[in-house]
């Protein structure tokens, strides 16, 4: 049995499609993490313990390929150090210090193999700038699609992970290979679960509050919405920065901060991102932006200190 393990988002799926679809594989298991859970769990341990070949696709879990004890193609576009385990083919652009802005990209490049899967993972991680590369266009051009169309295609494929389904996250690499691309934008699971997504983003939008031109927002909701949340208010509607909670995701509390390039330049997030890890929080980010996931009594603590930054 050949197991792929793929990133939850577009260009996570997009990149197990293209695999499959290059090595023409027919016995083979697609599975995902715990949604937002940079590991390998129990369930997927045990099934590399029956593969025959593991394939591990847009996953930044260098720690876990590591570990592996079977012969292992790690394709990935992040920045992550050599793999020192002789069982793995480590496929990475990056440690060449190469930039590429999706998994799907390396992986089109790797197996020869060109489609609107390849353009939809770049769409998926970097947007509307993907349409500035001229390989993206093309493709999406010679597959009939316009920009509107893969911005809604990727907007489907992510409502997976975003309603937190990991099971419907393993069936989307089902449903890319066995429907045309154009089909899907009518896919009607995904449609009605969009539309659910969209009208919590709406709402949780709706309730913003403004200091010194920061937007705070806060909500409940069992969808994993927070960074698109703070994505709308920071490109779209123009705050400097965004403070995003969700007060309730599953037990737990999420907040999010992100700024815009020029707020950037002031404020130290990765300071800010040391800061929360000391509360004991599950934090991480870069320049313009960190998520954090807490205990639902940590929250007034944590924000006290993002608040000191906003000053």
């Amino acid at each position: 049995m050949h197991l792929i393990v793929h990133h939850w988002d577009t260009d996570g799926i997009t990149s197990a499609a293209l695999l499959v679809s290059a090595l023409k594989l027919e016995d083979f298991t697609n599975l995902t993490a715990p949604i937002g859970e940079f590991r390998f769990d129990g369930r997927i341990w045990e099934a590399i313990e029956r593969a025959k070949k593991l394939y591990v696709l847009d996953f930044n879990v260098p720690h876990e390929v590591e570990k592996v004890k079977v012969p292992t193609l790690f394709i990935d576009h992040h920045t992550q150090p050599k793999i020192k385990n002789p069982l793995v083919e480590q496929v990475n652009p990056s440690l060449e210090g190469e930039y590429y802005p999706s998994n799907s990209l390396v992986v089109s490049e790797y197996f020869g193999i060109w489609n609107a899967w390849s353009a939809l993972g770049v769409v998926g991680d970097i947007g509307e700038k993907a349409f500035e590369i001229e390989t993206v266009s093309e493709l999406l051009k010679r597959e009939g699609l316009t920009p509107g169309d893969a911005i809604r295609l990727v907007e489907l494929i992510d409502s997976n992970y975003i309603a937190m389904d990991r099971e419907a996250v393993e069936e989307a690499v089902g449903v890319l290979l066995n429907h045309d691309v154009r089909e899907l934008l009518e896919y009607e699971p995904w449609v009605k679960q969009a539309t659910t997504i969209k009208e919590a983003i709406e709402s949780a939008v709706s309730g913003v509050e403004e200091k010194n031109g920061f937007a705070f927002v806060e909500f409940e909701s069992p969808f994993n919405i927070i960074s698109k949340v703070a994505r709308k208010l920071v490109w779209e509607m123009g705050y400097w920065g965004a403070v995003v909670v969700n007060r309730n995701f599953h037990g737990k509390a999420q907040i999010y901060f992100r700024i815009s390039p020029e707020e950037a330049e002031r404020i130290d997030m990765g300071e800010v991102i040391a800061r929360l890890k000391e509360l004991g929080t599950n934090t991480g980010g870069k320049r313009e932006v960190l998520g954090c996931v807490c205990e639902r009594g940590k929250v007034e603590e944590a924000l006290r200190i993002i608040e000191e930054y906003l000053r």
